[in-house]
């Protein structure tokens, strides 16, 4: 019997401001929220559940890592599958959400582009 992860079922990111947070969420990706107190917020992506956790909660699920500030530099991103990019894009500009970066076709044959949330945490969607 050994350790064979079948996939994500959860993801947390730390939050300073979970209102805003969670509005994001809402408006940007058009997501209900699945379960809700006072330190978090999560979502349904597909089989994946993000967590949305302030910072203040945080050390509770990690001590004794530290939590790392938002300007401390990105680490990761996560990819979303869209249909079209560009129309995905576009949807999200309408949505108030700035890109970061793209569209554009990448060298592996891939078009992606790239925004934010309000805690930094980097998102993509890509072809």
């Amino acid at each position: 019997m050994g350790f064979s992860p079948s996939g994500i079922a959860a993801i947390t990111l730390f939050v300073e401001d979970l209102d805003e947070a969670k509005r994001f969420y809402q408006d940007v990706f058009g997501l209900a929220v699945v379960f809700e107190d006072a330190n978090s917020a999560v979502f349904r992506f597909g089989d994946t559940l993000v967590n949305l956790l302030t910072i203040k909660a945080a050390p509770g699920l990690i001590t004794p890592a530290v939590v790392a500030s938002p300007d401390g530099g990105s680490r990761f991103q996560f990819t979303i599958a869209v249909d079209d990019v560009d129309a995905t894009c576009e949807e999200l500009a309408r949505r108030g959400v700035r890109l970061l970066n793209g569209p554009m076709d990448r060298p592996w044959g891939v078009r992606t582009a790239s925004f934010s949330d309000p805690g930094g945490h980097i998102w993509e969607i890509a072809k």
